[in-house]
């Protein structure tokens, strides 16, 4: 009983900070791929604060063909080590060694809720401050827009009404659905 008392704040705020950690990260590798504006205050801070981390691997792990390797890979070592400290401290029957495979279904859960999240964001505020400029609006947008401009083209606004965040979100949420549950069944992954 002591031990929960304890191990549960310690557990959360592993989540916490790894999570926000490898978020900042992803969205580094994103926008990278996407080619947003780099000078960009949001990406000026992402870069800083992503920078330290990546400089070593990037060392290492080359880019290839213009994604940059270092990011997933400092992604997916830093799920695995955050996976591996909550099987020590959660006392699960596993080895911390089995939290390199966990990481796998986590990290493209969260590349899905990245996009979900964001296009929501960004409907949300184009009903309550449409047409000002953010430059977060604009980082939105750049993150967004490969998804969004093919299903533009596939579904042109009705009455003035764009329904393509709704058929991409529809399209994500379906795809989560079905590209998680045998992946993770693959690696055994008690995270469900």
């Amino acid at each position: 009983m002591g031990g929960s008392y304890v191990t549960n704040p310690i557990i959360f705020l592993i989540q916490v900070v790894f999570g926000a950690y490898i978020l900042v990260v992803m969205l580094r590798f994103l926008l990278q791929w996407v080619q947003a504006d780099f000078y960009n205050p949001a990406s000026q801070f992402i870069v800083k604060v992503t920078t330290p981390a990546l400089l070593p691997l990037r060392r290492i792990i080359p880019g290839i063909a213009g994604l940059d390797i270092a990011s997933v890979v400092l992604m997916w070592l830093l799920k695995s080590l955050e996976l591996g400290l909550i099987i020590v401290l959660s006392n699960v029957d596993a080895s911390p060694i089995s939290a390199l495979a966990w990481s796998i279904p986590e990290l493209i859960s969260l590349l899905i809720n990245v996009f979900l999240y964001a296009i929501l964001i960004q409907v949300i505020i184009s009903w309550i401050n449409p047409g000002n400029y953010n430059p977060l609006i604009g980082l939105l947008h750049s993150l967004t827009e490969p998804l969004l401009g093919p299903a533009r083209r596939m579904l042109p606004a009705m009455g003035g009404l764009d329904l393509s965040p709704m058929l991409v979100m529809i399209g994500l949420v379906l795809l989560k659905m079905l590209l998680l549950p045998p992946i993770q069944l693959l690696v055994a992954t008690p995270f469900r």
